[in-house]
């Protein structure tokens, strides 16, 4: 599934399938931003195609998040919000499509972040109608599952998020996918912040075995306290 998506992503761009993939997982931010700013283009030269500001969209939301990892706020802000203008597009000319949902809940979820009150007040909840949405069209959707939970686990308390909706959304997405790394990585991270460091071990080291290279899992991995 997640080739498959990968490869129809990059498909005629000069990407191999799983590039994007490599480029997050190894947190390649230079090649991520090139990545986007070429399917950017590429959309721009076919305004009325769907496909194309999706694709743009989803590599804007892999520039938001390995920015965000590197702890750069700022730069994934802007990157989600450039990212956010791409997904309306696609949603704009056709939006009966789950997935286009899905990226635009993640990318307004990623404004957040930087900017918690602020953020939560102008993307959250936008951020949470246009994942309901994407579950809605596609209820067995993990990935829309996962893009629920993070979006709860960073959302703030006064606004209805923290982690226990998150793990809660986490666990249906791995009903749905058992071999969802992302599901398991998330799930780590709530399980971490509620200092259940036995659960958040265990999950991210399962997310290691099903993706070894994803280095943001490593990390957070490392940053447990020891046994």
């Amino acid at each position: 599934m997640r080739i498959a998506l990968i490869a129809f992503i990059t498909a005629g761009l000069g990407f191999a399938a799983d590039d994007l993939d490599k480029l997050r997982d190894r947190q390649d931010r230079a090649g991520l931003t090139k990545a986007a700013e070429g399917l950017k283009a590429d959309a721009e030269k076919s305004a009325n195609d769907a496909n194309k500001w999706y694709r743009a969209a989803v590599a804007y939301s892999y520039v938001a998040e390995v920015a965000f990892e590197l702890r750069d706020k700022p730069g994934s802000e802007q990157a989600a919000e450039a990212g956010v203008k791409h997904a309306e597009k696609a949603i704009a000319l056709n939006g009966k499509n789950a997935e286009y949902y899905r990226v635009l809940g993640t990318l307004c979820g990623q404004v957040i972040p930087a900017n918690p009150i602020m953020g939560a007040l102008a993307y959250g909840k936008r951020a949470k109608e246009a994942l309901d949405k994407a579950i809605e069209l596609d209820p067995k959707s993990a990935r829309a599952h996962v893009a629920h939970g993070v979006g709860y686990y960073y959302l703030p308390a006064n606004f209805g998020g923290g982690p226990d909706n998150a793990i809660k959304d986490y666990k249906k997405a791995l009903e749905l996918d058992p071999k969802s790394a992302e599901a398991y990585l998330w799930m780590g991270i709530a399980y971490a912040r509620q200092h259940q460091t036995g659960p958040a071990r265990e999950a991210l080291t399962k997310s290691l075995q099903l993706d070894p290279d994803r280095l943001w899992a490593k990390q957070q991995l490392e940053k447990l306290p020891a046994k």
